[in-house]
């Protein structure tokens, strides 16, 4: 499908969304939107620099702003956004499947979109390590949030495959919650209990630049396909009650998605500035033009983790398609 048609069509799919019966109340007049830590966030991160909800918000005739809000690990953000402290929550597949279940039939917590996908890497310092059958008590594995992370999801996904059927809780009792910064410099430092490291971009990347570590598994490799790592997601009370909002945040979100695919490495730059990293400029080019970190608002491999939580009774529901866990303005994206 060539730009003009793929346009074309998202046109079509928030009009949709605009066509939502009119609330009799104004819409909201600003947004909070949860953003995690890394890379793999830099959609939002443009969004947020360049004003470009705003954009389109005045667009639709809306004075409407925002309130961005650094919070990581998607579980987290899933209860801030059911206790009403958000409107617009990111973060892995794991969590946003887990609050989709959670919440069927009452406040229906579904993805906007995906906003990338990208792998996951267990790395680890420890040398005898080279498949998880390999740890031992004596190891722990950080992650940003134990049993209901995507990484989380992930080490469980490849427990099963490592040790058969019923086990995907094996390696459950070794993980410790870190967020992704801590995770790394509690590895890195070779000076806590932390031996491994499942974690995303930059923060794989910038750990397997030291010799002493190296990779057990990539989430692609366990999944069988590139997957969505983060997504954005909200309830249906505030898609059905701000149409216009809810579209001029796709529109951003999309905005945002085509000007870094259109220059990768401005948006490289924009990343090191923005985030303050003291990572290399080379480094984070390297990264951000790799071929398996893909931004795009298509959902990936969102079944096999929805099948794998559903088969392992960590959720009760199972979607029979993947757009059961999004909103309509996604369904004719290229997902799976």
């Amino acid at each position: 499908m060539g730009v003009l048609t793929r346009r074309a069509a998202f046109a079509l799919a928030l009009a949709a969304g605009a066509a939502l019966a009119v609330p009799a109340h104004a819409e909201v007049s600003k947004i909070r939107i949860a953003k995690g830590f890394g890379i793999s966030y830099l959609p939002l991160l443009v969004m947020e620099h360049e004003k470009l909800f705003e954009k389109h918000a005045k667009a639709a005739g809306l004075d409407s702003t925002t309130e961005w809000l650094v919070v990581d690990g998607g579980t987290v953000q899933a209860n801030l956004l059911i206790g009403g402290n958000l409107e617009i929550s990111s973060g892995g597949l794991g969590p946003l499947i887990t609050v989709w279940d959670r919440t069927k039939g009452n406040m229906d917590v579904k993805g906007i979109a995906s906003i990338n996908s990208m792998p996951l890497y267990l790395n680890t310092i420890n040398p005898n390590v080279k498949t998880i059958k390999d740890f031992t008590d004596k190891d722990r594995i950080a992650l940003p949030v134990v049993r209901t992370s995507i990484q989380a999801v992930v080490l469980q996904m490849a427990a099963e495959q490592a040790f058969g059927p019923g086990k995907a809780n094996e390696l459950d009792r070794l993980t410790v919650a870190m967020a992704h910064p801590d995770g790394a410099a509690a590895l890195m430092s070779g000076r806590t209990e932390v031996t491994a490291h499942l974690t995303a971009p930059p923060f794989m990347y910038q750990e397997l630049q030291d010799p002493k570590v190296h990779r057990v598994f990539s989430s692609y490799d366990v999944v069988g396909e590139p997957h969505t790592f983060n997504a954005v997601w909200t309830t249906a009370k505030f898609r059905n009650e701000n149409p216009k909002t809810y579209a001029a945040f796709v529109a951003g979100l999309n905005e945002a998605i085509e000007n870094i695919n259109a220059d990768k490495l401005k948006y490289a730059r924009f990343y090191k500035e923005y985030d303050k990293s003291k990572l290399d400029q080379a480094f984070i080019d390297a990264i951000i033009t790799k071929p398996e970190v893909i931004y795009t608002m298509a959902p990936q491999g969102t079944m096999a983790f929805a099948k794998f939580l559903n088969q392992v009774g960590s959720v009760k529901n199972k979607p029979a398609g993947w757009q059961d866990l999004f909103f309509p303005e996604a369904h004719q994206l290229k997902g799976s």
